[in-house]
């Protein structure tokens, strides 16, 4: 942990993660920062202790750049870092849809990448990441991304093949959740409870969901069916879903998910 790892364009992710690197271990002294504005970088010097620098100095000094600026606010990002690159710095991508080549083509020849897709339960430690290796990666850089990234939840590798439908499924992942739970929370006041009540009831029931399709090695067939009492309520309610097309639903939108993250790929930002 004594090599110097700069974030650059701290935003709320990459607070998040300096936060949770500094509880894993990490001194401050060795995180360097940059943000878009001066007062931004300031009040993350005085929240944490870590250093900001400009984009050019967090190139120069740092030995992990971790990347986390919007998409579309790549490319500029790159052709001011570039100069300043050397080959054996390691570079993180936390940008959904651009692949690993977009930064080998602009930076010099054989510079490690390693992208990953994490999302915003990082906010809460509880992140799932996934990360995959550009050509020149090695598995001594997965291992340190890993090192990383494992401060604010749990990693997982996987082929950057992958990598789209990982950004529809987990990266957007938590908005179909908040989702689900505000139209939930809709019918519970539809059904007579205070908006209160029925989002404590429902935030709980899905917190205990997961554990237990966490903890109890399960599959959710056999844990849904658990619940599923012969003419009881829930069957009622699945029938209802079915009837909706709820998982048909789901699946199109992940799949329109998964369009999205390769139209950013190929250069598509409108």
């Amino acid at each position: 942990m004594s090599q110097k790892v700069a974030v650059l364009g701290t935003g709320k992710i990459g607070e998040a993660l300096l936060s949770g690197m500094i509880r894993a271990g990490w001194a401050p002294a060795d995180l360097l920062v940059t943000a878009r504005r001066q007062e931004r970088a300031e009040e993350l010097h005085a929240r944490y202790g870590v250093t900001p620098v400009t984009n050019p100095e967090a190139a120069k000094t740092a030995d992990t750049l971790i990347l986390t600026v919007k998409p579309q606010d790549m490319g500029t990002l790159l052709d001011e870092l570039a100069p300043h690159v050397p080959a054996d710095r390691l570079i993180i991508s936390g940008a959904a849809g651009i692949p690993t080549s977009f930064f080998e083509e602009r930076l010099a020849t054989g510079t490690p990448v390693v992208r990953v897709m994490t999302n915003t339960p990082a906010l809460v430690d509880e992140a799932m990441s996934v990360i995959s290796a550009g050509t020149h990666a090695t598995a001594g850089h997965l291992a340190h991304t890993e090192e990383i990234f494992g401060a604010v939840g749990k990693t997982l590798r996987v082929p950057e093949s992958q990598q789209d439908a990982c950004t529809a499924l987990s990266g957007s992942g938590p908005a179909y959740f908040f989702y689900l739970v505000e139209a939930m929370t809709d019918a519970g006041i539809l059904l007579g409870l205070p908006r209160d009540k029925a989002h404590d009831l429902i935030v709980q029931s899905a917190i205990g969901a997961a554990t237990m399709l966490r903890d109890s090695g399960e599959h959710p067939v056999k844990l849904r069916e658990n619940v599923t009492s012969p003419a009881g309520t829930t069957i009622n309610a699945i029938r209802e879903l079915e009837n909706h097309g709820v998982r048909a639903a789901l699946i199109a939108a992940l799949e329109a998910a998964r369009d999205r993250s390769r139209q950013l790929a190929s250069g598509n930002n409108s």
